[in-house]
Parts: C-alpha cells; sequence; structure tokens
C-alpha cells in the first residue's frame, strides 16, 4: 500500500461518505499521483503534429432566410416537437466565482435566476413545439443540495432533474494527500469532463434513448446565449456527425479551446495543451463550451481519458488536481464545428464569470431572453 492509499484508508468515515456519494475514483487518483511521487514533471501538452482547421472543419449556418436556413430550422422544429432533444446544463464547479454563492442561483436578470430561465427555455419550446425537453442539471457537492432546494417541486421525474459529477481530492507537490489547517482532505471537482461517466450513472441517459430521445445540447448555466435553437439543431441533425461543437470569433486576448488538426484529425484542443512548434493566435475562433451530442453515441463512448495537471493554492499551500475536459469528446468523436455569432440577439456566446461582468452583461440578457419569449417584451 502506498503513502496516498494508506491516507485515503484512514479517512474519516463522513469524508468518506461524502466521497462515495459523489462517485470518488480512489483507484484513479492513486495512479495519476505516481508522476508527482517519482518527480516526473507534469506535461498537459499535446503528442502528434498540429495543424489549423480546413475550410470545410468550421462552417457557418446559411444567411437567414435562405431556403437551407428554412430547411435546417424546419428540421430542428420537428426534432422538438417529435421529444427527440434534451437540455444538459453544467451547473456544478466549486460555487466559488460569485462570493461563495452557487452561479445558477444568482439572478442572471432582476428577479430571475439563471436557474429560472434555463426552466423558462424549455417551458417555452413545450409552449411552441408541444413537447417539453428533459432539463438536466449536473451539479456538484458544492451545488447539488442549494439547486434541489431551488428547484424544490420543479424537480420532475426526469424531465427536469439533476445529477452530480465527481468529487476528488486535492494533492501536495509531492503526491501526498494535501490536508488543510483543520486536518481534513481539500475537495474539488474534476471538470467538466465528468459529464459522460455522470449522465451514465444516473440513468438518465439510457432511459432517454430507450424512450427515442436522440439528442443531447450541453452548455454552461450562465451562457445564456447557449439555447436550443431550432435553426443550430437542424444543423447537427443534417450533418450526421455525433458532435457539433459551436464555435465563435476570438476577441483581443481570447483563449480557450480551439478547433485544430492533430495528425490530420479535427478536434478541440485547449491552449494550454499545444506545443509551441503551433501558434493557437493562428486560430481566430474558439470553443463556446456549447456541445451537441448524439445521444446513443454518447451513451456508448468507451475513450481513454486525459486528466490534466493543475496546480492551486489552498490555504497560501500549491497543491495539485487533476482534471477532464468534456471537449476531449472530439478526439474520440467525429466533429463538425458551427461557426457562430458572438454579439446582437443572435449570440451564442454571453459567458458571466463573476459579478462584474453579470453587471456588464444585463441588458445583452434582458435582450436575449425578451427575443426568446422567455420575459416579457414590455
Amino acid at each position: 500500500m502506498t503513502t496516498l492509499e494508506a491516507q485515503l484508508d484512514s479517512l474519516p468515515a463522513d469524508v468518506k461518505k461524502l466521497l462515495t456519494d459523489f462517485g470518488f475514483n480512489a483507484a484513479r487518483l492513486v495512479s495519476l499521483a505516481k508522476p508527482l511521487q517519482t518527480g516526473v514533471a507534469a506535461d498537459n501538452l499535446v503528442k502528434g503534429k498540429i495543424t489549423p482547421p480546413t475550410l470545410e472543419d468550421v462552417v457557418q449556418l446559411p444567411p437567414e432566410g435562405s431556403a437551407e436556413h428554412t430547411r435546417l430550422t424546419e428540421l430542428g422544429q420537428a426534432a422538438l416537437a417529435r421529444g427527440e432533444y434534451a437540455l444538459v446544463v453544467l451547473a456544478g464547479g466549486m460555487a466559488t466565482r460569485m462570493g461563495g454563492v452557487v452561479k445558477a442561483l444568482v439572478d442572471a436578470v432582476p428577479g430571475k435566476s439563471f436557474l429560472d430561465l434555463r426552466l423558462r427555455e424549455v417551458e417555452v419550446i413545450r409552449e411552441r413545439y408541444g413537447k417539453q425537453p428533459p432539463l438536466w442539471l449536473m451539479t456538484s457537492a458544492s451545488t447539488d443540495e442549494k439547486i434541489k432546494a431551488a428547484l424544490g417541486d420543479r424537480r420532475r421525474g426526469d424531465e427536469v432533474a439533476t445529477f452530480v459529477q465527481e468529487l476528488s481530492l486535492r494533492l501536495t507537490p509531492k503526491g501526498d494527500l494535501f490536508l488543510g489547517a483543520d486536518g481534513r482532505p481539500s475537495e474539488h471537482a474534476p471538470g467538466h469532463g465528468d459529464l459522460p461517466d455522470a449522465l451514465k450513472r444516473s440513468g438518465l441517459l439510457e432511459r432517454f434513448v430507450a424512450q427515442g430521445g436522440k439528442t443531447l445540447m450541453m452548455t454552461n448555466v450562465d451562457n445564456l446565449g447557449g439555447t436550443l435553437d431550432p435553426a443550430v439543431l437542424g444543423f447537427h441533425l443534417s450533418h450526421g456527425l455525433p458532435v457539433t461543437s459551436e464555435v465563435v470569433d476570438k476577441l483581443g486576448s481570447d483563449r480557450g479551446g480551439i478547433p485544430v488538426r492533430v495528425d490530420d484529425k479535427p478536434c478541440v484542443l485547449e491552449e494550454f495543451r499545444i506545443p509551441p512548434s503551433f501558434d493557437p493566435a493562428s486560430v481566430r475562433v474558439f470553443n463556446t463550451n456549447v456541445f451537441h451530442f448524439d445521444a446513443k453515441a454518447l451513451l456508448e463512448l468507451d475513450m481513454p481519458w486525459t486528466f490534466f495537471t493543475v496546480t492551486k493554492k489552498v490555504e497560501g499551500q500549491p497543491v495539485i488536481q487533476f482534471e477532464r475536459l468534456i471537449n476531449e469528446v472530439t478526439s474520440a468523436l467525429p466533429t463538425k464545428y458551427l461557426h457562430l455569432p458572438r454579439t446582437g440577439n443572435h449570440s451564442r456566446f454571453l459567458p458571466v464569470k463573476d459579478n462584474e461582468e453579470l453587471a456588464a452583461r444585463v441588458p445583452e440578457i434582458q435582450a436575449i431572453a425578451k427575443s426568446h419569449g422567455w420575459l416579457s417584451s414590455e
């Protein structure tokens, strides 16, 4: 038994229960810690030849009003009317960016939280097309109970449901369990790459597919530009690949996941994974963390995940945590990249990282919400 294994084995009973409840994988953490224990430097850089995406990889929607745009819109509307689309909203993490308040419960506009607007989104779809898309919220140990409490009786079976992402523990730079001043371990959520496994554990995805569900759209809770837009849904359904990744123009020094080719295979890579031999600034779009997935392909996904080494500080001390990102699915499943607007009432990207950004974005959020019928236009 390694030192880390012994430390995990001796954790207090309440910590062990919490970890079990949130899918902690002890064997994985022990394996990921081995390079730290042997003094091998972490290397998050991707292996393989990186080249820019081709013109065929990244495409735009046809002009609004064109016959092709109308066709795609009708395709998406028909899928919504058949109840074949589900909306998956990322509402987990550690709830640290907005003064410790769970972001889903923060007012996006006066009197309406991000969660309220997401609930209204699927209600409007039902009013327009006769079927309400399932709304599934991926929560975390830090957000689960508060989101459930806020939902109250609005949670309805698989129609409006929560499911939890994993929980893991931080380590010292030498690979031992990090303990805070209170002698307890430091927990963290290991990234939105948990989504496929968390959905499988919940049973939501399996039941959705069994009942005829076809497609999932995934977005962050705070990005109210990422909506169930029929034309975008129709685009995804029309190209036949299992994944669509939405991208928008970069502005200024924007950084994030960008569409590239690795050994001539399209995928999304975070810029921290790109070696110096390739300039990420040469790719002028980046991923919004809005994805459309073929539900059956996601259910059957079996891939070797890369867990990235991330250095943080806790109580002034350096700690190591391991994270995985959902965009890595693009390395396993064929993906098309859809270049969409970043500004105006058709914006697909309105992220809110903190209270300052929220204050600046309220007018845009109100305009988007009114244009989609989530708020009164009066």
